[in-house]
């Protein structure tokens, strides 16, 4: 299965967020479903079954070694011209710190990982499709989002079922199949 770890906002931060990307929301890019907002800390790809219980046993202990901490979504930033993301802000380092851990619990457990880089704390809200979209006019008024602190308090294991149907715009389905509280 195809799995990531994740800090999941609550419903109210991601109506916070829908309100503001409604407000720029066009068909030039292709915009993620809210019911798929998130922060990846660590991407795995496929994983084998077999790996499940190690995998499981190394997150909870990450997330129990972890204190829970304060974020925000905030702002906004791109990668390229493909992809229109928010930021975070709060408590960073922490955040940094659960993805480290997360990293590290999936290196352990077996799990073949990407060369590890810098985490950058991003939840994508739109990726541009075919021709290249200016991303300028929705990073100007985006740029000034602040959204209410939330208090993380777990540190999710979430399944990506990608779309089969082929039809154009479909998205990602998401599953959380493992959720471990921050204990720290």
């Amino acid at each position: 299965m195809r799995l990531f770890a994740a800090v999941l906002p609550p419903a109210g931060a991601v109506d916070e967020l829908a309100a503001a990307v409604d407000a720029v929301h066009d068909d030039r890019l292709t915009w993620t479903a809210r019911a798929g907002w998130h922060f990846t800390l660590a991407f795995m790809g496929e994983v084998n079954d077999d790996v499940l219980p190690d995998l499981h046993a190394r997150l909870e202990r990450a997330a129990h070694r972890t204190a829970p901490f304060s974020l925000r979504l905030h702002g906004c930033g791109h990668f390229g011209d493909r992809a229109l993301w928010v930021g975070a802000a709060g408590e960073l380092p922490v955040l940094r710190m659960l993805a480290e851990r997360a990293d590290a619990a999936a290196r352990r457990a077996g799990v073949p990982m990407e060369q590890h880089r810098r985490y950058t704390p991003h939840l994508t809200l739109a990726r541009s499709h075919g021709a290249v979209t200016p991303l300028r006019p929705y990073l100007d008024a985006l740029a000034d989002f602040e959204g209410t602190p939330w208090q993380v308090g777990a540190l999710s294991l979430v399944r990506s079922n990608l779309p089969v149907s082929g039809v154009p715009g479909e998205q990602p389905r998401y599953e959380t199949v493992g959720s471990w509280p921050l204990r720290g």
